[in-house]
């Protein structure tokens, strides 16, 4: 059968590695002076895509937020010391809850022994202020960066370990370190020691606060603890949620809903879960030494305990809500209402714990918060980015 030529036979193929050839509407767009868009893209000429992540909610509750911090701030101006140390108490265990929900919430690693860190930080403060003769504040800072360091051999064994066997992993660790500084002589041994007064009164900043609102010596220690405190705690926060916003952020979540699909997309597992355990054992360091600070004694037992600064801290997340940053606020509040007005009822009030953390997990698996904030879609803390509507430019 004969063929019949076309009037335009089709251009000879593009040698091998060339570009391909633009399609025809190129030139046409080019010449005229256009951008060269994409079939249908005309439909949209004028519009774009606005990734958000805050939320007119949020925003109001940024403004509050500041005003809360003021506020707090100036309390020690009209607070009574049984107050300020009760803030103290509050600040310290949310700090510690943020952390651990940091790690079990956001990036799925379920530790079972953060108060590896707590006892290390209180330790360090030890450490530091009655063997090298450091300030109390400046002490604070090294035994988060110390107790950072720390973590990266700590982690490099619990994490060749998975699921349970993390959290169990994490729980050995602990008592390994337990077991260290009860050997250690200069630091009390296995029954601990105690802050002598000229470290716990010799602060810097006692003076001043106490010149400045007419105090004495303790309760100026008082107010100075609680300003730490409140700077720790709000500090954290902020860091955390900082962290949760940026790509990182966008990493650990990624990694916390499936680990292989982030993998696939090139996302380095082990490095984003070393940097994030070795940033909340700075946090939690930094806390432990506070709070030995405020307690001006230490022992192995009370300071790398499971039950006072893990099982306390899982039983706040998970009443509040895991995996929001507004979960610990609730949660530390239920913990600190029901310590203050149950703990007179001896073993009745851990099985309380006990039973309202199983019926949370049962009848609001996210928490107090996640099922309001479900319910409702209210969101104070925003980290997922939501694409909004295409606005004219």
């Amino acid at each position: 059968m004969a063929t019949v030529a076309s009037p335009h036979p089709p251009p000879d193929p593009p040698p091998l590695g060339a570009r391909a050839s633009r399609p025809p509407y190129w030139h046409e767009r080019k010449n005229a002076g256009g951008t060269p868009a994409l079939p249908g893209e005309e439909a949209r000429e004028g519009a774009t895509l606005h990734v958000a992540i805050a939320t007119a909610t949020s925003r109001a509750f940024a403004l509050v937020g500041c005003l809360l911090i003021a506020g707090l701030i100036a309390l020690p101006l009209i607070a009574s010391r049984s107050l300020l140390q009760d803030l103290v108490f509050i600040f310290y265990m949310f700090t510690l809850a943020q952390f651990w929900n940091l790690l079990a919430g956001y990036v799925g690693l379920v530790s079972v022994g953060q108060q590896t860190f707590v006892g290390l930080g209180g330790y360090l403060l030890f450490a530091l202020t009655v063997v090298a003769g450091l300030d109390p504040l400046l002490a604070i800072l090294l035994a988060g960066v110390i107790a950072a360091i720390l973590a990266i051999p700590t982690a490099f064994i619990v994490f060749r370990l998975q699921g349970a066997y993390f959290a169990v992993g994490t729980w050995v660790m602990a008592e390994v370190y337990r077991l260290v500084f009860a050997q250690v002589k200069a630091l009390g041994g296995g029954t601990g020691t105690s802050l002598p007064p000229e470290v716990t009164n010799s602060i810097i900043g006692i003076d001043w606060i106490r010149l400045a609102l007419d105090l004495r010596t303790p309760a100026a220690r008082d107010v100075l603890t609680y300003w730490i405190a409140l700077t720790i705690a709000a500090g954290s926060a902020l860091a955390i949620y900082v962290v949760l916003r940026s790509r990182r952020g966008l990493a650990l979540a990624a990694i916390r809903d499936q680990t292989a699909a982030a993998q696939s997309v090139g996302i380095d597992i082990f490095r984003a879960k070393l940097w994030i355990y070795v940033f909340a054992a700075a946090g939690t360091g930094m806390t432990g030494a506070l709070i030995y600070l405020q307690k001006a004694r230490i022992s192995p037992d009370a300071a790398f305990s499971v039950l006072d600064w893990t099982a306390y801290v899982i039983f706040i997340v998970v009443i509040g809500g895991i995996g929001t940053l507004e979960g610990p606020i609730i949660g530390v509040m239920v913990f600190y209402l029901m310590q203050t007005y149950l703990a007179g009822f001896g073993s009745w009030y851990l099985i309380l714990l006990g039973v309202l953390a199983i019926a949370t997990m049962l009848f609001a698996p996210k928490g107090i918060w996640g099922h309001f904030s479900q319910r409702f879609g209210i969101v104070l803390f925003p980290v997922q980015r939501r694409i909004s509507t295409p606005t004219k430019l």
